[in-house]
């Protein structure tokens, strides 16, 4: 075992985490942590659910690393996990809403504050949270992706599995929809 990973590179981390090495894990945890945070808060808003679906992410990265063909860079295996984990939940949510409120489920969601000693960037961050969380998921997953992550519509496309096209349209059709939301609020 080696005490420290923080020079390694991507394949011996995984070989060592694979075979049992969490101070390995540790370091991959430690690499993409915040990359996760930003795509899961992106389509779940700032909360408590988003901070457990990022620990979710890696409970199923690490049970899967084994299964890891390093055929894509693990940042793009780790986003795909992040993305259809967030989206089940956004589902999962909007079935459990449905059923017990007339209200929207973005009704419950918390909002990020920008800075505590600026009300007016405050209050535009907040506009933003609440227009992207009122987007579809199909669009807020690619609006989180381009425009929070500064992800290329290629990679974009590839993490979420999606032709190019389909990644382009959905990115027009969000940004259309968040000017309209952001207007009305």
């Amino acid at each position: 075992m080696r005490e420290s990973y923080s020079r390694a590179d991507e394949s011996e981390l995984i070989q060592a985490s694979v075979k049992g090495d969490r101070l390995a894990f540790g370091e991959i945890v430690n690499r993409y942590r915040k990359m996760v945070a930003r795509t899961v808060k992106g389509m779940l808003g700032d909360t408590v659910f988003a901070e457990d679906m990022g620990q979710e992410v890696f409970i199923k990265l690490y049970n899967s690393l084994s299964e890891f063909r390093g055929e894509a860079k693990l940042a793009t295996y780790i986003q795909k996990i992040a993305v259809n984990l967030t989206l089940n939940e956004i589902k999962r949510r909007k079935r459990f809403f449905s059923m017990f409120t007339q209200k929207g489920y973005d009704d419950v969601y918390e909002f990020d504050v920008a800075d505590e000693n600026n009300e007016d960037k405050r209050e535009a961050k907040e506009i933003v949270n609440k227009a992207l969380l009122s987007l579809d998921p199909k669009f807020r997953v690619v609006v989180t992706m381009r425009m929070l992550q500064g992800y290329s519509t290629k990679e974009t496309a590839e993490i979420l599995d999606l032709p190019l096209g389909t990644v382009l349209s959905r990115l027009s059709r969000a940004q259309e929809q968040l000017k309209e939301i952001i207007l009305k609020l």
